[in-house]
């Protein structure tokens, strides 16, 4: 199992990543290239750079305001194996984990080594950025047609299950 992620940043006290103060790791990597993606310089897997687990644990175990860590990027699930083992350390501390994925539920459900993460991962926002339904007037999203989705609970039932509070919109 990897103890390396490629990285294209990390952020320390996001409040634009997620309800409450975040730790947010953006990945490097991504096949969807949506046109109009806010991280278009996350695309190229060689890019970033290369940081350890342990240094990730380290700054999100100095930050005792945080109320959870987000996974974004690039495309999470592309480095799945790394950011699940991440996602264990995360929920460990009592920390909420939320993904944004390019992909769908449905579609991570098929995708090989994807449901190491969905097992750690409270919530996922899912489905490409759509340029043609961007709105600013959406919170923790950038599109209409992605989705706050509650994974235990989708897993669960075996279908997207949308998330039920009101800290996600």
């Amino acid at each position: 199992m990897s103890d390396t992620l490629r990285i294209a940043g990390l952020v320390n006290d996001s409040i634009v990543d997620g309800p409450g103060f975040r730790f947010s790791v953006f990945v490097q990597g991504c096949p969807h290239h949506c046109p109009g993606c806010h991280n278009p310089q996350s695309h190229d897997p060689n890019g970033g750079e290369t940081v350890t687990l342990e240094e990730i644990e380290s700054r999100i175990a100095k930050n005792p305001m945080l109320s959870g860590v987000t996974f974004s990027g690039g495309e999470p699930f592309e480095q799945a194996e790394a950011l699940a083992k991440l996602g264990r350390w995360v929920k460990s501390r009592g920390l909420e984990l939320a993904v944004y994925s390019g992909y769908t539920f449905e579609q991570l459900l098929e995708k090989p080594g994807a449901r190491e993460l969905l097992d750690v991962t409270d919530n996922l926002i899912d489905g490409r950025f759509e340029l043609t339904q961007k709105s600013l007037l959406l919170r923790f999203k950038g599109s209409k047609n992605q989705r706050v989705l509650d994974v235990q609970a989708s897993l669960k039932e075996g279908r997207a299950v949308a998330d039920s509070t009101d800290r996600w919109e």
